[in-house]
């Protein structure tokens, strides 16, 4: 994904040399119309999907487009010629920043989910369940974010008795085609340690009863416009995307459980 936006980055600044009008102001001579962001947002089957914004991306030669399409809040890029969609991240050499995730952060602000929505019943908890600070966790086994991140929030409860991680197990079958299987066989057992074998890449057994937990907590991820792991909800319903250091993360938690209840 990074090789692909590094690419167009190049593509883009040579188109824009070439063209000889983006020395300054690009937008002096280029402009996309919210009707011609809906008929790219039809022709991509997200018709409902609300625009929040459109402004020239980091990358010169490019719109960035943010949306929310239910509830969740995301970003791509259209190029000049309005003939090309790129999704993925792009990164500012120099700095080694990651402008689209920098972005999805600012997006993701003010965004709230009410956590009385996702049940906790089949959730793994790591940390004491009587801790006055909740997080839940949307992760799945295979994805090797969610196995960094895991290290983290672990740091988290070693240093921290008052936060507690729920774990709502949330495979993303067409990336990882085995988390289905191996989801179940977590739920089954209801270990911890299962997941954190799968995560170290050991082999764990296949499932030993029947469950629809999965199948639930897949739709449930979707009605919340969750489509990524790890995803987190923090104590006042904020919702942090991707891998934190344990650190940053105890100071979101902190900052959070001051507007929520942590319940």
């Amino acid at each position: 994904m990074i090789i692909l936006a590094i690419s167009y980055q190049l593509s883009a600044i040579s188109y824009a040399a070439a063209s000889g009008s983006c020395d300054t102001d690009c937008m002096k001579c280029h402009t996309i119309s919210t009707d011609e962001v809906r008929n790219i947002l039809t022709k991509i089957k997200a018709p409902d999907a609300k625009i929040l914004k459109v402004q020239m991306s980091p990358a010169r030669g490019l719109w960035e487009v943010s949306i929310d399409n239910k509830g969740q809040r995301g970003l791509f890029y259209v190029d000049f010629s309005k003939k090309y969609l790129i999704s993925g991240s792009i990164i500012e050499v120099n700095a080694a920043i990651d402008k689209t995730k920098e972005r999805l952060d600012a997006l993701n602000k003010d965004r709230r989910i009410n956590r009385s929505l996702i049940p906790l019943k089949d959730a793994l908890i790591l940390g004491d369940k009587k801790a006055a600070n909740k997080v839940i966790v949307f992760t799945d086994p295979d994805c090797p974010f969610c196995g960094k991140f895991h290290e983290e929030i672990k740091k988290v409860v070693e240093k921290r008795k008052d936060i507690a991680f729920y774990i709502k197990l949330f495979p993303l079958t067409k990336l990882h085609p085995d988390a289905y299987w191996k989801s179940k066989s977590i739920i089954c057992e209801k270990s911890l340690k299962l997941l954190e074998d799968n995560f170290e890449k050991k082999s764990i057994p296949k499932p030993s009863c029947e469950t629809d937990a999965i199948g639930k907590n897949i739709k449930l991820a979707g009605s919340l416009g969750i489509s990524g792991t790890p995803t987190s909800i923090l104590p006042d319903g904020s919702v942090l995307t991707g891998s934190q250091p344990a650190d940053k993360l105890i100071e979101l938690i902190d900052s959070a459980k001051k507007k929520g209840s942590g319940k």
